[in-house]
């Protein structure tokens, strides 16, 4: 079931996040955010965009969300995405399903440009493979730039490269950008998505 996210899911999908922050370079982020910050950061996400959660028997499995993508109102019409899923839950289609959701929700807004910001190896290494390059590019991104050996983490460089998907055609006058608020009930509707 994939439904949007609430304050009280904090804690679990900060347990999902903290073992990216803390085994990995998925995350440029070094230390686990508190629990109090997660809140805050799902509340000023849902203030604008979706922010979605994937549940397995009940259990937060994974969760993805937008964000802007540089604060300058000309941007409006471009997010950037974010996915997390459990260690244990990966290779089981759920990644799919919650960015399928997430752009149907996007679309809905009046999104046309979704943007992944990816931290990408030199050599790949126990810290960061190429895995998530390779599962944007399976879902349509394709990669507009790379920066060089930009993040450090565990005592390595890395670098991080910028992946692009559109999903809707850029008109001379585009239609304002909505609310995630505003499109709920039609995401419920279209979609099955609470």
């Amino acid at each position: 079931m994939i439904r949007t996210a609430t304050e009280n899911d904090a804690e679990a999908l900060l347990g999902i996040y903290a073992y990216y922050v803390e085994h990995t370079a998925i995350t440029f982020e070094y230390e686990v955010p508190s629990v109090e910050e997660f809140r805050g950061r799902i509340r000023r996400t849902l203030s604008r965009y979706p922010y979605l959660v994937s549940e397995c028997g009940g259990e937060i499995v994974g969760y993805a969300y937008a964000g802007p993508f540089k604060e300058r109102r000309a941007y409006d019409w471009a997010v950037e995405t974010t996915i997390y899923i459990a260690k244990d839950a990966h290779r089981q289609g759920l990644g799919r399903e919650l960015y399928t959701a997430l752009e149907q929700a996007l679309a809905l807004q009046n999104i046309t440009n979704l943007n992944a910001c990816i931290g990408y190896p030199v050599e790949e290494d126990a810290y960061l493979t190429k895995n998530s390059a390779d599962f944007h590019a399976h879902l349509g991104y394709r990669l507009v730039g790379q920066f060089h050996k930009c993040g450090y983490k565990f005592g390595r460089w890395y670098d991080m490269v910028w992946m692009e998907k559109c999903i809707a055609p850029h008109p001379d006058h585009p239609q304002p950008v909505r609310l995630f608020g505003t499109i709920r009930e039609a995401l419920a509707k279209q979609y099955n998505i609470s």
